[in-house]
């Protein structure tokens, strides 16, 4: 009698298919202990079904914006103040490209949902309050981390309550700023001092207080009830008038002049959106 082939022993061979539809034992045991492989429940053609895996498009988007929030963190600790503002909005770039893949390819998943909103947390909750704490808010002491972690704790909180009202909210509108919008005021702000000379032993003692309040009112905007459109309405898919493109293009050459100073603007007139729009509305049911 001849030796068996222990070669064969090592090799993959294929799995059975369970009850619930998923493949059984179609990876290497090794692998099994190192890495369990990512199960989730899908509705397909009204049947639930469990695939393995995850979709890989909007996921490395979603690395890419946490890659750059970190990136962030880092330039912020080495005293590159204008590197540390571009990384967020880099990350805010990734963070909106993101989403709109999962949506345009079909990929959309639990999976990628959760990992976006840890991301976030990254990207537009730490490093904004990182980087404006290494820059300004450190010389003021408690108070400056007390801000600081004002801003956190708002931005995880903002997160956590999207999370759990994602099914039932207007798609329209957001409740409270959005945690990029936020992290963009925090982030130019930063950039167009740097751009100033307002750094290290420049910075005004005024001008770091100034910011440190302007950090805890952006975060209270976060959890604030003031409605913020989302944009998600806009289809590009769709034709638009000719006219649109030529006002893409002056608003393009506008930013290109002053990126910062054009930047920070956009986005406090966007922060202060919500509390006009929420009088407006106070006002109209008054009179009505």
């Amino acid at each position: 009698m001849g030796k068996p082939d222990l070669g064969d022993a090592t090799q993959e061979t294929p799995g059975e298919t369970g009850k619930d539809g998923v493949e059984q034992g179609a990876r290497a045991p090794t692998l099994d202990l190192l890495v369990d492989e990512h199960e989730e429940e899908e509705s397909v053609n009204g049947r639930t079904v469990r695939q393995r895996g995850i979709y890989l498009l909007p996921n490395l988007f979603t690395t890419g914006a946490l890659f750059a929030g970190f990136y962030a963190i880092i330039a912020a600790m080495r005293g590159n103040y204008e590197a540390a503002p571009m990384a967020i909005f880099v990350a805010m770039v990734f963070d909106g490209l993101d989403g709109r893949v999962a949506r345009l390819t079909n990929t959309s998943s639990k999976f990628g949902a959760e990992y976006d909103s840890l991301s976030d947390m990254v990207s537009f909750g730490v490093a904004p309050a990182l980087v404006v704490f290494s820059w300004a808010l450190g010389e003021l002491g408690k108070f400056g981390w007390s801000v600081a972690f004002i801003y956190v704790a708002c931005a995880a909180l903002r997160l956590a309550r999207f999370n759990t009202q994602i099914d039932t909210a207007d798609k329209q509108y957001f409740t409270g700023l959005a945690s990029p919008a936020a992290a963009s005021i925090i982030a130019s702000a930063v950039w167009v001092c740097h751009d100033a000379g307002w750094v290290g032993d420049g910075l005004p003692l005024e001008l770091a207080i100034l910011v440190g309040i302007l950090t805890a009112v952006v975060g209270f905007l976060m959890i604030a009830n003031f409605p913020y459109y989302s944009f998600k309405g806009i289809d590009f898919r769709s034709r638009v008038p000719f006219v649109v493109m030529i006002a893409m293009v002056l608003v393009f050459g506008l930013v290109t002049v002053d990126p910062p100073r054009i930047l920070l603007l956009a986005f406090i007139a966007y922060a202060a959106s919500g509390p006009v729009t929420q009088f407006l509305k106070w006002r109209r049911q008054r009179l009505s």
